[in-house]
């Protein structure tokens, strides 16, 4: 895939605005008079400085913020260390994820294309509790954060609960390493479900910046739920999508099937197919008018609560240059014209990610089940992500043949693991057939 060009010549001044935001996400805004406004407390939280960091109420100030930022900042001393030698371009690591961001800071930084994380939904039937290492002494904590004693005691009590401050302090520093590993056309995509959505958001909406969020889809999770107590049948979650830079986001991916674009006439704009001229938007000053076909003298007006696409002018300079073409005989009750849309006039033969795609019936849980039953893996993992779901974020957010890295940091069943060799495998068959590449 092929970055977005930015159309013209930028100022010092928004080139200095650009790379600023590009390190310091959410810290510098425009105002709506175009005048600058920087985040004094954002700028220093980020550069290490936690001391005005507030923690009381809710939202982004939650209990426990200076700690998670201080996790995210603190050296760390740990090593990899192979199993066994090996020739894999891939790797696989054991351990705490937050001490393997770290470690993969090192080497990774802005390198990785695209991140999946399936992280924990902090829901009251999980058994996972966020219990990061806090090697550092009460001494050296209470000096860097400025607390007292009994906050810190208060604040690590919540490290092993279920509230929201709980989970944004364990999620707080994975997502601010992950932002430091993603490339500049990378993203990352988050599954979580409703129980923590909202502050997931908001989360991302800091580190990663508001005007960085890409969209969020839907997942079809099942068809029925066993609690009706209040009449809801809720069947889904969310995949919410970030990018490293939104201007240099593009997830076009996969080709459109073109089969039925065809030239059964030598049309000199080459293959066609016949396209609907009328739209439900419009006004009936301008979309609203007869069409008359010169054989046979029907007159076709808009279906019933719908307009043409086009004004009377651009409908006349279409018949002109032939790409409304009127048929010589017709049924009574059909279109008297045909309208052609060029293959030509594709602005690509991609495929947008539609936000709706994971509603299918082939991307729920029971389908990723059934797939882990068949590798012997079923009872370990209750809520599964399938492999065809993680192939089409693949599709959609790498390039084929370009060697882009994929990271997950909750490996789980591994899932991502195994849509990427079955990605690779697919793309190796495409480029050996004589295939393009996306």
């Amino acid at each position: 895939m092929q970055n977005k060009e930015i159309g013209g010549e930028k100022s010092v001044n928004e080139k200095n605005v650009e790379v600023f935001n590009r390190y310091f996400p959410g810290c510098l805004s425009i105002e709506n008079d175009n005048q600058l406004t920087l985040d004094t407390k954002k700028l220093k939280a980020l550069l290490g400085d936690f001391s005005e960091i507030k923690e009381e109420g809710y939202g982004l100030d939650f209990v426990g913020k200076k700690i998670a930022l201080n996790q995210a900042f603190k050296k760390n001393h740990k090593i990899l260390k192979p199993l066994n030698e090996s020739t894999s371009k891939h790797v696989l690591i054991k351990g705490d994820n937050l001490d393997a961001l770290k470690i993969l800071k090192q080497s990774y930084s802005e390198k990785i294309k695209m991140i999946y994380i399936d992280p924990p939904y902090n829901t009251k039937n999980e058994s996972f509790i966020y219990g990061d290492d806090f090697s550092q002494s009460n001494e050296e904590v209470l000096k860097t954060l400025d607390y007292s004693k009994e906050k810190l005691d208060y604040i690590k009590n919540l490290f092993g609960s279920k509230c929201h401050s709980g989970w944004l302090s364990f999620m707080y520093p994975r997502l601010l390493l992950a932002r430091d590993l993603l490339k500049q056309d990378g993203v990352i995509f988050i599954s979580i479900d409703d129980n923590e959505c909202a502050q997931l958001k908001l989360l991302c909406d800091e580190i990663f910046g508001e005007g960085n969020f890409v969209g969020d889809f839907i997942r079809k999770t099942k068809s029925t739920t066993n609690d009706a107590k209040i009449g809801l049948n809720y069947q889904h979650e969310f995949l919410l999508c970030y990018a490293k830079d939104k201007n240099y986001t593009n997830l076009l991916g996969g080709e459109k099937n073109l089969e039925n674009y065809k030239n059964p006439d030598n049309d000199p704009n080459g293959a066609w197919i016949s396209a609907d001229p009328s739209a439900k938007s419009g006004n009936m000053k301008t979309g609203y008018f007869g069409v008359t076909n010169p054989y046979t003298n029907k007159v076709d007006y808009p279906p019933v609560s719908m307009f043409w696409r086009f004004s009377q002018n651009t409908i006349q300079k279409h018949i002109d240059e032939g790409r409304i073409c009127f048929k010589k005989e017709h049924k009574d009750n059909e279109r008297g014209f045909i309208y052609k849309r060029y293959l030509k006039d594709l602005k690509t033969t991609q495929k947008t990610f539609d936000s709706l795609i994971f509603s299918d019936n082939c991307y729920m849980n029971q389908a990723a089940t059934k797939e882990l039953l068949n590798l012997g893996m079923g009872e370990y993992f209750p809520y599964p992500k399938g492999v065809e779901f993680m192939k089409k974020i693949i599709l959609h957010s790498t390039s084929t043949n370009s060697g882009d890295l994929i990271l997950d940091f909750f490996a789980g069943s591994g899932t991502t693991a195994h849509a990427v060799l079955e990605s690779n495998k697919s793309d190796y068959q495409k480029l050996s057939e004589g295939g393009g590449v996306i």
